[in-house]
């Protein structure tokens, strides 16, 4: 294992890890705000590029912002580590590969999500076709044409069953269950798995989403429970752990 490239690849994810939770946040807020600079959320005074390097601006601020004292969200630096490790451990486990851009892509979104979704409850649709550009691109240049069109055609299925999902949500409960971004997610996991493994992806989801939904709602919390994070979260443990069609009807056949 080459330990430069882990350390580059450590470095590129806290990078990009800032830059994803700029974007999350601007763009799910107000898309002109995705052109202005950083600021302080608190005194909204403009970042200097010492004040917006990952992770080690807020060491050197003590977490607080230079020019009204008031601590800094530990959420930002929190997300750049996260980023880091995750494109670090990506790297450990595809080496440089097609896989490796896809699962790279998968993570992005991942940390894209967690942040708009948990934040405003919204996947923003410039989200949505950029990856779905990315990931079309990626196939494209790996499988062909035909191999591209069949998750295409995927991506369509695992939306109209999803649509499906959020139709008989709004019925059983009276009220909208499941937003249009989830919905069109789906268009993106067929873009990486295929009809059975997608399908499969979005049980796990469920799996994971629903002792957390209980937790919260016992709690009191709120009733609206961002799911977003939990599709990319499946989405990324079927990828990562290489699962195939065949195993898994082999795991369901008795």
């Amino acid at each position: 294992m080459n330990y430069m490239y882990l350390i580059l690849f450590f470095l590129l994810g806290i990078i990009l890890g800032e830059v994803y939770n700029f974007i999350g946040i601007r763009l799910s807020d107000d898309d002109e705000k995705l052109l202005s600079r950083s600021h302080c959320d608190k005194c909204y005074h403009k970042l200097t590029i010492l004040e917006v390097i990952p992770i080690f601006s807020y060491i050197f601020l003590g977490g607080k912002c230079k020019y009204c004292h008031r601590k800094i969200d530990i959420k930002h630096p929190l997300i750049e580590l996260l980023t880091g490790i995750l494109f670090v451990f990506t790297y450990y486990l595809f080496g440089i590969s097609y896989e490796l851009l896809i699962a790279l892509g998968i993570i992005s979104l991942f940390v894209i999500i967690c942040v708009s979704d948990l934040t405003y409850l919204i996947i923003p649709d410039q989200v949505i076709i950029f990856f779905g550009i990315y990931f079309i691109i990626i196939q494209f240049i790996q499988l062909g044409l035909f191999g591209t069109l069949e998750h295409v055609f995927t991506g369509l299925f695992l939306f109209c069953l999803m649509y499906i999902i959020m139709i008989l949500g709004a019925k059983a409960f009276q009220k909208e269950s499941l937003g249009g971004g989830y919905v069109k997610l789906m268009f993106i996991f067929g873009l990486i798995l295929d009809p059975l493994l997608g399908t499969f992806a979005i049980f796990i989801s469920s799996l994971i989403a629903l002792p957390i939904s209980l937790i919260l709602l016992k709690k009191g919390k709120g009733h609206v429970i961002p799911f977003g994070p939990f599709l990319v979260l499946a989405l990324i443990l079927v990828y990562y752990i290489g699962l195939t069609p065949q195993a898994l009807l082999n795991i369901f056949s008795f």
